[in-house]
């Protein structure tokens, strides 16, 4: 696994770290999804989650209370409380809390039955873990999975970011998001900002969370540094 950070542009500090698929050899996420066949999906999935937090409990500061960001495929879940097992037990074998776990889907995965989905997130919020929805506004993740249920988090597309700062059609796509996530009481994060200018007008779009490769790219087994701290006028948090 390797780990990105998700930046608060409010609290001028790191809210969290997404935990991102890697390959032995460096290969990404979608070059290692690309050979997980149907029938090993689950226990893939599975493996994942339990990394993921082994990982986080060694590499997390101690009394930072950072958010770990897991993503899973709904797909693969066959009951939610059964697949739940392994990750509540890595969590207590590890000592750490659910409530600094999130889900968010998997990008690209269409959801085939939304009643179980909705099945799936309420027991994971049962259990204090949060929810995300991924790449929103692209592919399967849109305004009609926003209807059928409200997650915790939503993740705006990089599409939709990639030079908002010259391009008013975007700069409208994302206030009319936000605009939807504040009547829902849903918290926005910008995925996959490069520049400082895609970021200034996020952040005055009002967006608090952010994540891409202008403030670092992910880093294999460990917590890589926010690079524009000094651009971002704050102090760097270990």
């Amino acid at each position: 696994m390797a780990f990105q950070p998700i930046y608060d542009a409010v609290a001028g500090r790191v809210w969290g770290y997404e935990a991102l698929v890697r390959g032995l050899s460096g290969e990404g996420a979608f070059e290692v999804l690309s050979k997980i066949s149907p029938e090993q999906k689950y226990r893939f999935d599975q493996d994942c989650r339990v990394k993921a937090i082994e990982l986080a409990s060694r590499l997390f500061p101690t009394g930072e209370e950072l958010m770990l960001s897991i993503n899973f495929m709904p797909n693969a879940v066959y009951q939610p409380a059964a697949c739940l097992r392994a990750t509540l037990l890595a969590a207590e074998r590890c000592s750490f809390p659910t409530s600094s776990v999130m889900f968010e889907f998997t990008e690209n995965e269409e959801v085939l039955d939304t009643a179980h989905l909705t099945n799936i997130i309420a027991e994971y919020r049962k259990h204090g873990f949060t929810t995300a929805i991924d790449d929103f506004g692209a592919g399967h993740a849109g305004l009609g999975l926003l209807v059928e249920f409200q997650p915790d988090l939503i993740k705006i597309d990089m599409l939709l970011i990639r030079g908002i700062d010259t391009s008013p059609a975007r700069q409208a796509v994302v206030a009319g998001i936000m605009g939807i996530t504040k009547a829902l009481d849903i918290t926005v994060l910008a995925e996959g900002v490069e520049t400082e200018a895609e970021f200034l007008v996020l952040k005055t779009a009002g967006i608090r969370l952010f994540q891409g490769y202008w403030f670092a790219k992910p880093a294999f087994e460990k917590l890589p540094q926010i690079q524009s701290w000094s651009a971002l006028n704050v102090t760097s948090v270990a």
